[in-house]
C-alpha cells in the first residue's frame, strides 16, 4: 500500500472520528442549554414572584432530637478533630452524633472512644463485622443503635443527618433541618468543598463542580419535580420516612449492597411520595449560605477512584438496581439519564481526543507528502462552530457559578480545570467498568474509601 493511501486511509478516520464526536457532543451541549434555560426561567420567576415563608436559621427550630450518622472506616487521623468541631458549633438543643465504627478498627474507635468519654453525645458504635463493608451496612448498624437509644431513654428521634468524617459542619445546619424537615420529607444543603491550598486542580475541579450542581442542577431538578438524589453529607431525612424505607427493607433503610446509597436514598424517598429540597438558604441576610464543607481527594490516584465508585454506583450498576421511575413522568427520566449519561459520554470524549491526535497525524503526513491537508465539509464546519460556541457558553456559566461560590480567582482556574476533570473522568471511567465487570462475576461490594483530610484550622472555616 503507498504512501497516498495510508494518508487517504488517515484522514478518513479522523473525518469520522470528529463527526462521531461532534454529533453527541452536539446532544449533550443542547441538554445542559435545556437545563441553562430552565434555570435562568426559574430565577425570574423568583425574581417577579419571591418566595413566601421561606425558613429563616434565626427562627427558633421545633423540638425534637436530631441523630447525626456518621460512618468511619479507617478515619483516625480526621474523626477526633471533625467531632469536636461539630460538637463546638451546632447551634441546636438536642442532637445525637452516631459513629460507625468496625472492630478491626482499633485506631478510629480509640480516636472515637476519647470524644465519647467527655461528652455524652457522641455514641461510638462497633460493628458486628470485619471491615469494610459498604457505607451503607455502616449506617444500617447505626440506625440499629439509635433505635436501642430510642427505647432505653425514651426519647424519640425527629430527623436523621448524614455526614462524613471529614465534613466541616455549619452551626445553623441542624436548625435549618428541623424547618424545612417540617414541609419535606428530606432536605439536602449545598456541599462546597474547600480550596486546597496544595491541590488547585484535582481539588479545585470538585470546587467547579459542586458549586454548579448545588446552585443550578439541583435547582432544577427540584423545580422538575424529579427525584433529587442526596449527596450523602449535608443531607436530614425524616425518621419517619426512614423507618417506612426499613419496614420495606426487612427493617433497616440502607441498601448494603449499594455503592451509591446516597443517591439511591433520595430517589427512594421520592418513590414513596415523599419530596425533597435543596435549602439554599443564608446564615444571615445577604449572608453566604448554610453549607457543608470538606476537603476532597488532593491527588490524581483519590479522586479517580471516587469518580470510579460514583460512575458505578450511579450510571452502571445504579441503572441495574434503581431502572427509571415511573412512567410518564417526563423530567425525573430527563435527569436519570443525564446522571447516567457518562456511559455515553466517556467513549465520546475518548474518542474526541484521539480524533485530535489523528488530525495532529494526518497534519503531519501532507506536510511529509507536500500535499494539502483535506478541507472539512461546510456542515461539519457548521457543527464544529455551534459545538465551540456551546462549549464556551458552558465555560462561561460554570465560571460564574465558581465565582459566586468562590470569587473571581477560582472562577478564571475553572476553565483550565475542565481538562483536568475531563482527564479524571475517562481514568475513573476506565476503573469502574472495570469494578462493574468483577461486580457482574460475583464480587463482594466494598467500601472503596479515599484517604481524608481536615483543616488544620476549623475556626477559619466559614460556610
Amino acid at each position: 500500500m503507498d504512501g497516498g493511501i495510508w494518508i487517504a486511509a488517515i484522514d478518513a478516520a479522523a473525518r469520522e472520528a470528529t463527526l462521531f464526536a461532534a454529533v453527541w457532543f452536539l446532544v449533550g451541549g443542547l441538554d445542559d442549554l435545556a437545563i441553562d434555560v430552565i434555570y435562568a426561567a426559574r430565577r425570574l420567576k423568583a425574581r417577579l414572584r419571591p418566595p413566601r415563608g421561606t425558613p429563616s436559621p434565626e427562627d427558633a427550630p421545633p423540638p425534637g432530637r436530631i441523630a447525626v450518622f456518621i460512618p468511619a472506616w479507617d478515619e483516625s487521623a480526621v474523626i477526633g478533630a471533625m467531632l469536636h468541631t461539630a460538637l463546638a458549633r451546632f447551634d441546636h438543643g438536642d442532637y445525637l452524633l452516631y459513629v460507625g465504627t468496625y472492630p478491626n478498627d482499633r485506631a478510629t474507635i480509640e480516636a472515637v472512644a476519647v470524644v465519647a468519654r467527655d461528652d455524652h453525645r457522641v455514641r461510638l458504635v462497633i460493628g458486628a463485622e470485619a471491615g469494610p463493608t459498604t457505607k451503607a451496612d455502616c449506617l444500617n448498624a447505626l440506625w440499629r443503635a439509635m433505635l436501642r437509644d430510642e427505647i432505653a431513654e425514651r426519647a424519640p428521634v425527629s430527623a436523621v443527618v448524614l455526614h462524613d468524617a471529614e465534613d466541616v459542619v455549619h452551626p445553623l445546619e441542624l436548625r435549618v433541618y428541623a424547618q424545612w424537615l417540617r414541609r419535606y420529607a428530606a432536605v439536602q444543603l449545598p456541599v462546597l468543598p474547600l480550596p486546597h491550598p496544595r491541590s488547585r486542580f484535582v481539588a479545585g475541579h470538585y470546587c467547579d463542580e459542586f458549586a454548579e450542581a448545588h446552585a443550578k442542577s439541583l435547582v432544577v431538578r427540584q423545580a422538575l419535580g424529579a427525584g433529587m438524589p442526596l449527596a450523602g453529607v449535608g443531607c436530614a431525612v425524616r425518621r419517619e420516612m426512614l423507618e417506612r424505607i426499613a419496614d420495606a427493607r426487612g427493617g433497616v433503610p440502607f441498601d448494603a449492597t449499594s455503592l451509591t446509597e446516597d443517591y439511591e436514598l433520595g430517589l427512594t424517598v421520592a418513590a414513596m411520595g415523599g419530596e425533597t429540597a435543596l435549602a439554599r438558604v443564608a446564615e444571615r441576610p445577604g449572608g453566604r449560605p448554610v453549607a457543608v464543607r470538606a476537603y476532597f481527594p488532593d491527588t490524581l490516584g483519590g479522586a479517580v477512584r471516587q469518580k470510579a465508585r460514583w460512575l458505578n454506583g450511579i450510571a452502571l450498576a445504579g441503572w441495574d438496581r434503581i431502572g427509571w421511575g415511573h412512567a410518564g413522568d417526563i423530567g425525573d427520566h430527563w435527569m436519570r439519564m443525564r446522571d447516567r449519561r457518562a456511559t455515553l459520554a466517556m467513549p465520546v470524549l475518548a474518542i474526541a481526543y484521539g480524533a485530535l491526535v489523528i488530525w495532529g497525524t494526518s497534519v503531519g503526513a501532507h506536510i511529509f507528502a507536500s500535499s494539502p491537508p483535506p478541507a472539512l465539509p461546510p456542515l461539519m464546519q457548521a457543527l464544529l462552530w455551534v459545538n465551540i460556541a456551546l462549549l464556551g457558553w458552558r465555560l462561561l456559566v460554570r465560571a460564574l457559578f465558581v465565582w459566586r461560590g468562590y470569587g473571581w480567582r477560582e472562577a478564571m482556574w475553572s476553565v483550565p480545570r475542565v481538562f483536568i476533570g475531563n482527564i479524571i473522568a475517562l481514568l475513573a471511567a476506565r476503573r469502574a467498568l472495570l469494578a462493574y465487570v468483577t461486580m457482574l462475576a460475583g464480587a463482594t461490594p466494598r467500601w472503596d474509601k479515599t484517604d481524608h483530610q481536615f483543616p488544620d484550622h476549623p475556626e477559619r472555616v466559614t460556610a
